[in-house]
C-alpha cells in the first residue's frame, strides 16, 4: 500500500490546491497536526465523547490547510521543492523516476509506520513519554521523507536540463 497515493486520495487534492501547498506556511504549519491530534485523542480523558469535535477539527485542519495559504511567490525554498518532489512521487507509474529515490522513500514511509506504532499505542494507555516518542518519530521520518522529495524534484529537474 503507498500510504502517500492513498493520502493525496483521501485529500481530494486538484492543481489548485497542491500550488497552495508549495507555500512554506502551508508544508511547516502541517507539522502541527501530530501533537494536536495528540491532544485531541488524549481528551477524551478529560470530556469523554466530546473528544469526537477536537478530532475531528485536527482532521479538517490537515484538510485545509492545503488550501489556505496563496501559492508561494517564490519556489525556490525546501517546502515548495519537497512537494513539487512529492508531486513527482506520486506521479511514479507514468514517468521514469531515479531507482534509489522510490527505495528510499518507500523505507522512509515504513519509518513513518512504526512511529505510528508508538503514537498509538501510547495514546492507547495514556503514556505521554511514548506518545511523545511517536510524535518526534513519525515527524522526524515526515521531514526526512520532505527531504528525499527535495533531492528527486532537484535530480529529474537537472536532468530536464
Amino acid at each position: 500500500m503507498d500510504m502517500v497515493k492513498w493520502a493525496e486520495k483521501l485529500m481530494s487534492m486538484d492543481e489548485q490546491s497542491w500550488s497552495r501547498h508549495a507555500n512554506p506556511w502551508s508544508v511547516y504549519s502541517r507539522f502541527s497536526f501530530m501533537p494536536l491530534l495528540s491532544l485531541a485523542i488524549w481528551s477524551r480523558e478529560w470530556v469523554g465523547y466530546y473528544c469526537l469535535v477536537f478530532i475531528l477539527l485536527c482532521v479538517l485542519w490537515v484538510w485545509l490547510n492545503p488550501r489556505l495559504f496563496s501559492p508561494p511567490k517564490d519556489h525556490n525554498n525546501w517546502a515548495s521543492k519537497g512537494t513539487f518532489g512529492e508531486r513527482l512521487y506520486l506521479d511514479r507509474a507514468n514517468q521514469s523516476l531515479p531507482a534509489h529515490h522510490l527505495v528510499m522513500a518507500k523505507a522512509l514511509q515504513w519509518g513513518a509506520a512504526i512511529g505510528l506504532v508508538f503514537f498509538i499505542y501510547g495514546l492507547w494507555v495514556l503514556d505521554i513519554w511514548v506518545v511523545i516518542l511517536g510524535n518526534v518519530w513519525v515527524m522526524v521520518f515526515k521531514a526526512w521523507f520532505v527531504d528525499r522529495m527535495v533531492w528527486l524534484y532537484q535530480d529529474v529537474k537537472a536532468n530536464k536540463q
